[in-house]
């Protein structure tokens, strides 16, 4: 009687170990499609059109990882995620991943059991106001009301800049950017504060942009960047990489325009390594070998991707600044692909 208990224990055992072992790789995979956390809608990053299709600078990635993965970028299930509820989303299993304007901070990284895969765009907190309220500072903000998301680093740092500058002000809580674009508009506060991606992508959202102004100060640092779940490191790593892919692709001058040709075979070794022509960096992972060439077919690498969502050419008009290429004067940099 106590030897079947205790086989039965083991055979119970193994098959919960069976159903756990499962990883978000043979998830998607099976599924076929990339779950992935997204902006609510922000012009620029995330936002859906008339007939429901994604696109931004957000998206684009999710799209790389679809490719990487599944061979396909339309693979991807856009999840909409607040401020509040972005985070639940993806440790309960909802999504996948995480490409919504998130940054990475010690608390969520050990806390929040999360593991950030890269930063895909280095931001700080900024605030926007009416051009006609005369306002040039963040400095002459005091007794304001401002307008801020719930569940998000910005509530912190607005607490800790305006105690830092001896000031006060009165907070006007809002769960997305809509509502917080919806308030502020109508006058609800006076300003509207969250990272200055965001407030250039909101305004360019406007019918009047130029009646509004971006402050020149920059109050924290945000590395926002794509989030996994803690703990499947084979997923954080082909998240991570590919992200690496894009960002190398432009180092080495890897383009949508040229990448079939480079794939044949160059001169340079890394890039014959990240296109999978020499060794076997896909299988590493569980991937194949032009895993990185799918990916950047998706939507170019970084730098075409920043230029077509939200580069100076755009409405949103944004600057590469911190996010140019290391060689640049910029702090994007990838790993070595070997």
């Amino acid at each position: 009687m106590k030897k079947s208990v205790f086989f039965g224990t083991l055979m119970a055992a193994g098959l919960t170990a069976g159903i756990a072992s499962a990883t978000t790789l043979e998830d998607v995979k099976a599924r076929g499609v990339l779950n992935c956390g997204v902006n609510t809608g922000l012009v620029g990053f995330a936002a859906p059109d008339a007939n429901g299709n994604w696109s931004g600078f957000d998206v684009a990635l999710c799209k790389a990882v679809a490719a990487a993965v599944l061979g396909d970028p339309t693979k991807v299930k856009y999840v909409p995620t607040t401020g509040q509820t972005r985070f639940t989303a993806l440790t309960s299993g909802e999504v996948d991943m995480l490409a919504r304007n998130s940054t990475w901070t010690f608390s969520r990284d050990t806390d929040l059991k999360m593991d950030f895969a890269g930063v895909n765009y280095y931001d700080g907190q900024g605030f926007m106001v009416r051009k006609d309220s005369g306002i040039t500072s963040a400095k002459e903000l005091d007794g304001a009301s401002v307008c801020i998301q719930t569940g998000t680093t910005t509530e912190m740092n607005l607490a800790d800049y305006f105690k830092a500058n001896n000031m006060t002000y009165q907070p006007i809580a809002v769960d997305s950017n809509a509502e917080g674009e919806q308030q502020y508009l109508a006058g609800a506060c006076d300003a509207y504060t969250t990272d200055a991606s965001g407030l250039a992508a909101t305004r360019a959202a406007y019918a009047d942009p130029e009646n509004h102004v971006i402050l020149p100060e920059i109050i924290s640092k945000e590395p926002l960047g794509p989030a996994v779940r803690h703990g499947d490191n084979q997923w954080g790593d082909i998240v991570r990489w590919t992200l690496f892919a894009l960002i190398a692709a432009e180092e080495y001058g890897i383009t949508s325009a040229n990448i079939d040709e480079l794939a044949k075979g160059t001169e340079n070794p890394e890039i014959n390594r990240i296109l999978g022509v020499d060794g076997d960096l896909g299988p590493m992972t569980g991937l194949e070998k032009d895993w990185a060439v799918k990916a950047i077919k998706a939507g170019g690498n970084y730098g075409e991707i920043f230029a077509a969502t939200i580069g100076e050419s755009t409405p949103i008009g944004l600057a590469r600044g911190l996010n140019a290429q290391w060689t640049q004067g910029g702090l994007m940099y990838a790993p070595p692909f070997r």
